[in-house]
């Protein structure tokens, strides 16, 4: 029985806001884990995704294409890629952060979907409208503002951009699902997350799992804040247009913004505030020019 188009579309809206929202509040979260290393950090989140991932292939009966995927050399290597490129967005945003550069992780997943259409001009053979290239341009000219005023940040905000957007690209590539490719990848970061945490547990601060339970807990939590967003953001990507979706995206890093503004009491530079507002121009026209292309089909 074919389901409603409507309510289709209304379960990946919901399941999208999920994931945006989760990621936007996230720093929220690693605010209460800030006493944990960075590098420490994503060794336990990544040991305590992969049997939460397991736990959600085996409801979702995925079984037979994550061993489908591991038995497939090729899929392997790319995931393998894709693991390193997550496991690096992960230790900078985190180390961003902790270390109280909330607007520098924000700027980074503002001009990710601005990285996303470059890359698939330069790799995928896409072709870009006239907007859209004025969109990237006004997004390079907010970058470029940086490279006067806040110099020292400018890595957090392009690696967090690069990273994230090229391990979209690699995963594009991957003929394996979100959840089943996530878990692969937490099998493949297991062995250097446990060595990591491993040695932090022999140095003089020792590890901070085991020893006060409210720490221990949250270090837990982080598997769920790794997994579910993704496994909404899965959902979504196959119940909504593009253009919708896009539209979504701005979302994480407006909410990152408004925390670094209004609960970090970040001070906000006139150079990052003209970098901002060129970065919102550009997401304007981006967006504007996704919706009145996805319009034009369905009115001729």
């Amino acid at each position: 029985m074919n389901e409603n188009p409507a309510e289709h579309r209304r379960q990946g809206l919901f399941a999208a806001l999920g994931a945006y929202v989760t990621w936007g509040f996230l720093p929220l979260y690693l605010i209460l884990v800030s006493s944990v290393p960075p590098f420490e950090f994503v060794g336990w989140r990544i040991i305590w995704t992969l049997p939460l991932c397991l736990l959600i292939v085996a409801a979702r009966r995925q079984g037979p294409e994550l061993l489908t995927a591991l038995r497939t050399p090729k899929v392997m290597g790319w995931l393998t890629l894709s693991a390193t490129l997550i496991a690096i967005n992960w230790v900078v945003y985190i180390w961003a952060i902790q270390n109280e550069h909330v607007y520098a992780a924000s700027l980074g997943y503002y001009i990710n979907p601005l990285i996303n259409v470059l890359l698939g001009t330069m790799l995928l053979g896409e072709r870009l409208s006239r907007p859209q290239w004025a969109a990237v341009a006004l997004a390079a000219v907010g970058v470029s503002l940086l490279l006067g005023g806040a110099l020292t940040t400018l890595w957090i905000s392009l690696t967090l951009a690069l990273s994230f957007g090229t391990y979209g690209l690699v995963r594009k590539q991957v003929p394996v699902g979100a959840l089943p490719g996530l878990t692969i990848e937490s099998i493949l970061l297991l062995l250097p997350a446990a060595g990591v945490v491993a040695w932090y547990g022999t140095t003089a601060a020792g590890s901070s799992f085991g020893h006060e339970l409210q720490l221990s807990l949250l270090i837990i939590l982080g598997g769920v804040f790794t997994a579910f967003p993704l496994l909404f953001f899965a959902i979504a990507a196959r119940r909504l247009p593009y253009s919708t979706l896009g539209f979504i995206q701005f979302l994480a890093p407006s909410i990152v913004f408004v925390l670094g503004l209004m609960v970090f009491g970040e001070e906000l530079a006139p150079v990052q505030l003209a970098c901002f507002a060129c970065i919102w121009l550009a997401a304007g026209i981006f967006v504007w020019d996704l919706v009145s292309r996805s319009r034009k089909p369905a009115a001729s």
